[in-house]
This record gives C-alpha cells, structure tokens and sequence, in this order.
C-alpha cells in the first residue's frame, strides 16, 4: 500500500465508488461521512463520520492524521462543506480536487425551469399544479404557505416543514420506468429538484419528459475555485499522482 495518505469528503455514491477504487490501487484512503445517514452503504476504505468542526477543525485534522491528498466529492450542493475544505487544505498546504458531477443537459420534450432558490420556486409552483413532487426534503420552510399538496421524498425516515405533505422514504438510484409509474398513481403535476448533476438522480428528469410534467430545477452552486476532475477516472489517476514517491 502507498504510504501516501488521501482524505475523500464523501456522503454521495461517487464519493464511496472512489474510495474504494483508491483502497484497490494500494492506496490508504479515509472516506469523511457527515453522520447524516443511519446506514451508510458500506466501503473498504477506512469511514470517518461526524462533522470537523469549520476550517479550524478539518485543518487540525488533515496536520494530525497526516493527510498528503484531499478530494471533494460532496453533493454539488453541499456549498459550506466544500468552502470549508478548499480554506483548510489552502491554509494546511494539501492538495485539494474537487470530483464535480456533470451538469444536465436537457434534450427534446423537457420542460425545464431553472431557478436560484426555493422562494422563487414557491412563486411559479402555484400556476403550475396542484400537486408537487419535491425530490429532496432540506430547507422547504419557502414553500410552508402555499395551498399546495405535495409529496416529498427523502432517503431518511424524518418529518418535513410542510403541513400538507405526504412523505416517501425511499433511496436511488432510481430508475426512468419506475420514476414514471409512481408519478403517474400520484398524480404529480410538477416536479421540484435540485440540479444536482450526475447519473444517480437523472431517472426522475426521464420520467417526468414522458409523462409531459414540467420541472422546477434549483440552479446548483458553482463549485470552489481550484483544480477539478470531471469523473472518477480522473479522479483516481490525480490520486494515483500525488499517492507515488
């Protein structure tokens, strides 16, 4: 095994297939987990879970556990993680890659809306449909006043800010056939999603073309400045470089 040391910032399915890409080339790889998840899906790399405690806290961490290496593959949405990491591997002086899913394109029949945030989705969704389907279940207290009915899917058991919501727990991947079915037996006229970018979630953006539904789409924030690899291959061989003697 190399005696280089790489901290992956995990919590996404990229993030853990990384992982242990890194842990079968030979590489002593730590995969951070916030502790959102009850169950995580289990890795060969060595797990981490809990917060660092800000820029201070990664930074102490990344000195004691001698990391040489450190790659971002959080949720494109998780903003504040990724700012805090890009501060404390620049103040610490560890390399840093940002793993950055690509971004949907859409194609003949979608029906997008791309909006900056959920109060500007809470003032379309009303001319659009009764019935909403919101794909993620964090930060909808935007939405808490509109005469609405919605269905919010969240991969934890847990309540949502919204009186009149109908919780799914379900996780991905998901697949276009079965986004579809449940769509159509709930009769969703909209669909609200973040642009999260990726393979993972784009099953929902199929179903919803087929069946004609509109999408509200929350635009994603631009990823920190630095260096960035568009796939885990590239991924991996940037580990690979920065892993040799």
């Amino acid at each position: 095994m190399s005696g280089a040391r790489i901290l992956v910032l995990g919590g996404t399915g990229e993030a853990r297939s990384l992982a242990d890409s890194l842990v079968d080339a030979g590489i002593d790889t730590v995969l951070s987990l916030a502790g959102r998840t009850a169950m995580p899906a289990a890795s060969r790399a060595n797990v981490r879970t809990g917060g660092f405690g800000g820029i201070a806290g990664l930074s102490t961490y990344l000195r004691a556990e001698r990391i040489d290496a450190c790659i971002d593959a959080t949720h494109p949405f998780a903003a504040r993680i990724s700012a805090n990491a890009l501060a404390a591997c620049n103040a610490v002086g560890v390399p840093r890659l940002g793993l950055v899913r690509q971004e949907w394109v859409p194609v003949d029949g979608d029906r997008w809306i791309t909006v900056d945030d959920l109060g500007q989705a809470a003032r379309l969704l009303p001319a659009m449909g009764r019935r909403v389907f919101v794909a993620f279940a964090d930060g909808l207290e935007a939405l808490a006043g509109l005469d609405l009915d919605f269905v919010v899917r969240r991969a934890e058991p847990g309540g949502v800010a919204l009186a009149r919501a109908q919780v799914i727990v379900d996780r991905g991947p998901f697949v276009r056939d079965a986004e579809r079915d449940l769509f159509a037996s709930l009769h969703v006229d909209v669909v609200l999603a973040k642009a999260s970018g990726g393979t993972a979630a784009r099953a929902k953006l199929d179903a919803a073309r087929n069946l004609g539904l509109p999408i509200i789409l929350l635009r994603r924030p631009e990823p920190p400045p630095g260096p960035q690899a568009g796939s885990q291959a590239e991924a991996l061989a940037w580990a690979r470089m920065h892993a040799a003697p």
